[in-house]
């Protein structure tokens, strides 16, 4: 995904004359976001809550609002829709072929592994805490401390 998005937020800096990139990444990365996580409901300012399908044009919106161009959260926005409707719309709900997948050198470089984490070991056993000699109350004896202004 992000590889797809770099590069054709990229082509289009390059047509377009923009100098930073950052903005349009991550607000495509945010349209993807909030089109897979569609009905969470999310809270932008002061509290304002809504579903997450419309958090990326309630971003436009505000940066309209307050004064900032808009040309890099749509171009943002446009891209994710793109990657998001090439690798899950096109292919899943309207029957076309995949045209996005993962190249083979991204698994070669960067495994597929799932599961915990490994390779940590076993602390030593001056770390380890003594057994609780207690037959298991659930309690912890703190003792009898002492009482506030006493001396």
């Amino acid at each position: 995904m992000l590889l797809f998005n770099w590069l054709c937020i990229v082509i289009t800096g390059l047509a377009m004359n923009m100098q930073l990139l950052m903005i349009p990444l991550i607000m495509s990365v945010l349209y993807v976001w909030a089109q897979l996580n569609r009905d969470m409901i999310v809270s932008f300012w002061f509290g304002t809550r809504f579903k997450a399908c419309y958090l990326p044009w309630v971003i436009l919106g505000f940066n309209y609002i307050i004064g900032g161009s808009i040309i890099n959260e749509l171009i943002g926005n446009l891209v994710g829709h793109l990657y998001f409707f090439l690798m899950f719309k096109y292919p899943m709900d309207l029957g076309g072929r995949n045209f996005l997948s993962t190249p083979q050198i991204l698994y070669h470089w960067l495994p597929n592994r799932r599961g915990g984490v490994s390779g940590f070991g076993v602390p030593p056993a001056s770390m380890r805490r003594p057994a609780d000699n207690r037959q298991g109350d659930g309690r912890h004896n703190w003792g009898q401390g002492f009482r506030l202004g006493d001396q």
